[in-house]
């Protein structure tokens, strides 16, 4: 049995952050997969770059855009203004919808602001969907709001906390939405991006090389936790631990530790990502777009992004993302069927015409974002309390169960391993 301080799970952006952070260097990170990066690692294929799906950075602190300033050659980093955009019934909008009504046509537009002005607002709402109704209107909220919210999150709106995406949800006043019809300068927290020349993989390299290469462990599955004993199983042998740092998701976590009854109230959904790569560059409609977002029926997918637009390059580099509820199966079938629906949309929405494919690949996001729920919440907070009195501590998007942004991550990470070595030092003292 091998005796480590720190035990970290997982090695994406959350887990390695935690690992360069930790005071004391007595520690493992352990990584199921092949390769470092979680969902943020990058593929290399023929001439295309692809992330696991879209991951821009917006980061809104010095200290974390100076780490990798300082570890990246600024010349690697493009810094781009967003330009996004929703198609919707046949053109294309700016985003986001509710400060852009005014390019609908005019009957919709009318419709819209009507709803908004007379919409029933309360000071408390039950859920997401209460929420939407209460500060957009009707019109709004069932032309884009819900459509759209629901195909991402691949489950009734109603089942969501009213603040399931935080800080994240672009609100708009009725003074904001009528200035925005004459200047069209809504800046929203990421109206600029960083995006690493080579794919975010440059910045889990950047953190990894903080890490002698000793102390990681890929390959390498942890297959069972005793939390009483702090002994970890894995594929490699078992490991007492004094503290244990998870980026496991948090539902599997607890089945990890014998918990599985625990985590009966903690729901998210899966997405299906198509990388695809083009002959060339997409339609004249849709050049310089960064993304689009689509929330109706016509198309099975509910946002495509370009990289080749953010990188300059001339062949069309598309992610195109697909939501489905969490206990959908998705076979050889089912992925092949899926993947000639969005190319039938791609081309149905003008995004593509004669382009052939050169290469393209399938991933499974599971989860991909999880589900804020009312009751979801209080037993989440319960989960953290407990493990952490077991010496276990959930850090990221999916250990901690929560929405949040990489540069959060990268926050919370740090945050937690300083913590931690704080914790032995007062033990100590």
């Amino acid at each position: 049995m091998k005796s480590v301080k720190y035990l970290i799970l997982g090695g994406g952006i959350s887990g390695l952050s935690a690992a360069v952070n930790l005071k004391e260097k007595d520690f493992v990170v352990l990584e199921e997969a092949k390769h470092l990066g979680g969902l943020c690692k990058t593929h290399y294929v023929g001439d295309f770059i692809w992330d696991y799906a879209g991951h821009f950075f917006h980061f809104s602190t010095e200290e974390w855009k100076e780490y990798f300033h300082q570890r990246i050659n600024r010349t690697d980093i493009r810094r781009v203004k967003k330009n996004t955009k929703i198609w919707y019934k046949g053109k294309l909008v700016s985003y986001p919808f509710q400060m852009n009504i005014h390019q609908l046509d005019t009957p919709e537009f009318i419709e819209c602001l009507y709803e908004l002005y007379f919409k029933e607002s309360k000071d408390e709402y039950d859920n997401f969907e209460k929420m939407l109704y209460g500060k957009f209107g009707k019109g709004i909220t069932e032309k884009f709001l819900k459509p759209y919210n629901e195909k991402l999150y691949a489950c009734p709106l109603k089942d969501l906390d009213k603040d399931a995406m935080g800080r994240f949800f672009p609100y708009a006043d009725l003074g904001d939405i009528i200035k925005n019809m004459r200047w069209n300068d809504h800046a929203s927290y990421n109206s600029y991006f960083e995006y690493p020349k080579r794919g975010s993989q440059q910045f889990i390299d950047a953190l990894a090389l903080e890490i002698p290469g000793e102390k990681i462990q890929c390959n390498t599955a942890v297959t069972s936790i005793d939390i009483h004993r702090k002994i970890a199983v894995a594929d490699s042998g078992e490991y007492q631990y004094e503290f244990l740092i998870s980026t496991v998701p948090l539902n599997r976590l607890l089945k990890l530790c014998g918990m599985q009854g625990c985590g009966g109230r903690l729901s998210s959904n899966k997405v299906l990502v198509f990388n695809i790569g083009f002959n060339r560059d997409a339609e004249e409609e849709v050049k310089g777009i960064h993304w689009i977002y689509f929330p109706g029926e016509e198309t099975v997918f509910y946002r495509v992004g370009f990289y080749n637009h953010i990188l300059s390059m001339e062949k069309a580099s598309l992610y195109v993302e697909i939501g489905l509820k969490a206990d959908e199966e998705i076979g050889l079938e089912k992925t092949s069927a899926l993947y000639g629906q969005a190319l039938e949309g791609l081309k149905k929405c003008g995004i593509i015409g004669s382009q052939n494919v050169e290469a393209y690949e399938s991933i499974v996001m599971d989860p991909a974002y999880v589900h804020i729920t009312k009751e979801g919440i209080e037993n989440r907070k319960h989960l953290l309390r407990k493990l952490e009195n077991e010496g276990i501590f959930c850090i990221g998007r999916y250990g901690a169960w929560t929405y949040c942004s990489i540069e959060d991550c990268l926050v919370q990470a740090k945050e937690t391993a300083l913590r931690i070595s704080g914790m032995e030092m007062k033990e100590k003292g």
